[in-house]
């Protein structure tokens, strides 16, 4: 093995590098040149690139103190960071220097990234929103602070098996987690159960939470580089421990299960992250995993401010708590808590300091994924937070009549404890009543927050509501995923747009520049290349990089439609196979997306897509013309590679129905062209780079509400031929194989059950979007310069 030298933990060169790699080989993993295998590697890289974040992280952290800055604290229970090691790479600008120490010990760094393990620890566009903020944040150098769940098991892998999902663990710690730094010093003891005795002091009613059940909970941070490595911020991540490892007297009894049961409970608290799934609603352990974290972040947040010695009153001026959707909303009752009851404050400066504190994200437009929690749940979890809700909403409700003194039926809808058997506490509710600032995710997802899902509030409240279109690190999804795009932008414009992408329009100019619209096309081509490589590699698939790439990645969902794609593609594949395949340009159309463990439809939709998969890939008289894939087992890795490759970045959600997308933006400073709703922020999409420089098919929001009330689905089946052909196919068992009937709950979804997404309404028009994107390709040249505008068109995300 090459000869250690002693400068190996802070220096950037390759040299430095390679002696760092070397070292942890050796002294951290154990191994040498004859038993090292691919993984040893690269926990030895990850160790290196550590230490070279450590020296800032400390750095950064002892600014912040000293300076006495006002932090922002982002409460996400969900962070879907994705691969450390890249973005590390890229953010500490190290890429060259690491490809080269590598390349002199005979190894390749992208090998080595595949070694590493997702850190899934969300469900989809919520988890990489945080993701994307976190890194945003330290790119700003601004003072922050990530806090969630480190759950033992992230989202689940997904297997494909005869067309089916099927869901298996993920265990993403099994080979270690390098990134991480476990704090056994920095611990929380958080209650749960007892009961709430008052009494009284000095003229005043005290409250004490007692005969509590404690779970004690674990920091483990993970350093988060901006981008040039000056500030390195923190993503603090909780794991639950018992408060008593090991009761020695069941164990003398000889009770061996029950001597560590406390323990297991304790732990099974961080074990595995809740799909999103309405299934998983109001389920008790999700709501102790929402406390769980909640309180162990205010508690690290208040013993931070505490040691500054300021009086209370202070605390909004050092901290800007952001609650990522109503799963962290049990902080606003939580924070009320600890002033009132620990810190003697009243209730009255107690409130004042949680309102000016306390932000909300909302996250949907849809009132049944409004989170609600029983009662009864909350009085034997959380006795004393109900209390505190219940007078929060007193003193709400005495407010809001004010407002509607005549109308029983809007102070019933606000109130945050809602009527009913079971009675159920509205998160959503509270959440803006707590907070001074309630936020939607794009324009038209905040509008129809105010007008359409809670207007009440928006009357009361005016001043707090407010946009923040979702938006996306284009150091991950373009710098990271897709270095040859990356490297012509900077080429061309400079590097400014790295941290500054309001930079990026400067490359609109270029799209009229035929050299430049033929460099770009080679960049596409090597990023077509590159997925077609992996996927031949990972799924045995052999696609042609000379073809259309199709792309549909994401949760699957009715709202979000696949079920439309698919059925599109089957309207095309009539088309081809009765006329001229010739006349057709090569297209793959490519799906990936998990489904809810507990969601039938969407597992259906998924059966249905590999079969009707099956049917097309094997038709030999089409002549290769379309060809369609499910991709198995979605993640930002598996996205980093496809997003690159991409034509054509559908998103298609039912007008009204998508928050904003992020999916979208990644794609579009991507160069791939939107074929979309007036949805989300795809409206905010065709404001930048022109309706003219997208296809924009179907319903607006307003006439998806007009339709509602007289939509009749059957009349577009019967008066549309082709649609009514493609149907029929999946009616009539073509694509069922050996199980007659099992599409039936689709038809019945679409032809009995009124078709709540407006498949039909808009299918003719999506087909017409399709044909015209296809005829578009024909025109490669015209086609490069619409993806590019896309390109200069993406900074505002």
């Amino acid at each position: 093995m090459n000869k250690i030298t002693n400068d190996s933990r802070s220096g950037n060169s390759s040299q430095s590098i390679k002696q760092g790699f070397l070292e942890h080989l050796k002294y951290t993993l154990g191994v040498d040149e004859y038993t090292t295998t691919n993984h040893d590697r690269f926990m030895a890289l990850s160790y290196t690139i550590r230490d070279r974040l450590i020296n800032q992280w400390i750095k950064t952290q002892q600014t912040h103190h000293n300076k006495n800055t006002k932090r922002a604290y982002y409460l996400s229970l969900e962070f879907l960071m994705g691969r450390a090691m890249g973005n590390n790479i890229i953010n500490m600008q190290l890429e060259d220097n690491v490809s080269k120490a590598l390349a002199g010990l005979g190894y390749n760094l992208e090998e080595l990234e595949e070694q590493e393990s997702d850190a899934g620890l969300g469900n989809g566009g919520l988890g990489r929103l945080a993701a994307c903020f976190l890194d945003s944040m330290a790119t700003m150098d601004l003072p922050s602070f990530g806090y969630g769940i480190r759950y033992d098991y992230g989202i689940f892998k997904q297997k494909i098996d005869d067309g089916y999902q099927i869901e298996q663990p993920d265990d993403w710690l099994r080979n270690g987690n390098p990134w991480e730094i476990e704090r056994p010093d920095v611990t929380v003891n958080v209650p749960f159960g007892g009961r709430v005795e008052s009494y009284n002091e000095k003229g005043k009613t005290v409250y004490r939470w007692v005969d509590t059940n404690d779970v004690i909970g674990v920091a483990y941070d993970m350093p988060i580089a901006g981008y040039g490595g000056k500030t390195i911020n923190t993503l603090r991540l909780w794991s639950a421990r018992a408060a008593e490892e090991f009761d020695f007297h069941d164990f003398n009894e000889g009770d061996y299960v029950e001597a560590v049961s406390a323990k297991v409970q304790a732990e099974n608290l961080t074990k595995v992250l809740y799909p999103n799934d309405t299934l998983y609603l109001g389920k008790e352990l999700r709501l102790k995993q929402q406390y769980f974290f909640v309180a162990c972040s205010l508690h690290d947040i208040l013993r931070r401010f505490r040691k500054s010695g300021r009086p209370w009153k202070k605390f909004p001026d050092f901290a800007a708590i952001q609650l990522n959707d109503t799963h962290p909303s049990i902080a606003i009752p939580e924070l009320m808590r600890l002033l009132i009851d620990e810190e003697k404050l009243s209730w009255d400066i107690a409130w004042e300091i949680t309102v000016s504190v306390m932000g909300y994200t909302n996250h949907t437009l849809m009132p049944e994924a409004l989170e609600k929690w029983p009662e009864s749940m909350l009085e034997k979890l959380l006795p004393r937070h109900l209390q505190i809700i219940f007078e929060i909403n007193r003193r709400f409700l005495n407010k809001a009549i004010t407002f509607f003194p005549d109308d029983m039926d809007k102070i019933k809808g606000i109130s945050i404890v809602e009527e009913g058997n079971p009675k159920q506490i509205r998160m959503a509710n509270l959440c803006i009543t707590g907070s001074h600032s309630t936020n939607g995710v794009a324009a038209l997802h905040t509008e129809l927050l105010k007008s359409r899902l809670v207007p009440s509030f928006a009357k009361i409240f005016p001043d707090r509501f407010n946009n923040k279109t979702n938006g996306i690190t284009q150091r991950r999804w373009l710098l990271h995923a897709n270095p040859p795009l990356a490297a012509l932008i900077t080429e061309t414009i400079g590097d400014a747009w790295i941290t500054d992408f309001s930079q990026i329009r400067k490359l609109e100019v270029w799209a009229e520049d035929k050299d430049f619209r033929g460099k770009f096309q080679k960049t596409k081509t090597i990023a077509k290349q590159r997925l077609s490589e992996h996927v031949e590699n990972k799924f045995g698939i052999i696609l042609n990089p000379n073809s259309f790439f199709d792309v549909q990645i994401k949760r699957i969902h009715e709202y979000k439609r696949q079920l439309l794609n698919i059925i599109q593609i089957i309207m095309l594949y009539n088309r081809i196979r009765k006329g001229n395949p010739d006349d057709y340009f090569p297209g793959i159309s490519i799906f990936a997306g998990k489904s809810a463990p507990g969601y039938d439809m969407a597992k259906l939709i998924i059966k249905l897509i590999n079969n009707v998969s099956d049917v097309i890939n094997s038709d030999e008289s089409i002549n290769g013309k379309l060809e369609v894939y499910f991709l198995p087992d979605y993640k930002v890795s598996l996205a980093e590679k496809i997003i690159p490759a991409t034509d054509l970045s559908e998103q298609i959600s039912t007008a009204g129905t998508e928050a904003s997308g992020t999916g979208n933006m990644k794609f579009m400073c991507n160069g791939a062209i939107t074929i979309g709703t007036m949805d989300g922020a795809n409206i905010e999409i065709v404001q930048e780079a022109g309706r003219e420089n997208e296809f924009i098919f179907g319903l607006s929001a307003e006439e998806v509400e007009e339709l509602k009330p007289v939509y009749n689905p059957e009349s577009y089946y019967r008066k549309d031929k082709e649609i009514k052909e493609a149907l029929d196919l999946i009616f009539h068992d073509y694509f069922s194989f050996s199980e007659p009937g099992i599409f039936e709950p689709i038809r019945k979804m679409l032809m009995e059950k009124g078709d709540r997404y407006m498949y039909l309404a808009d299918l003719r028009s999506y087909d017409d979007a399709h044909q015209e994107a296809a005829a578009a390709y024909g025109n490669r040249e015209e086609w490069n310069r619409k993806a590019i505008i896309n390109i200069a068109s993406s900074g505002k995300f």
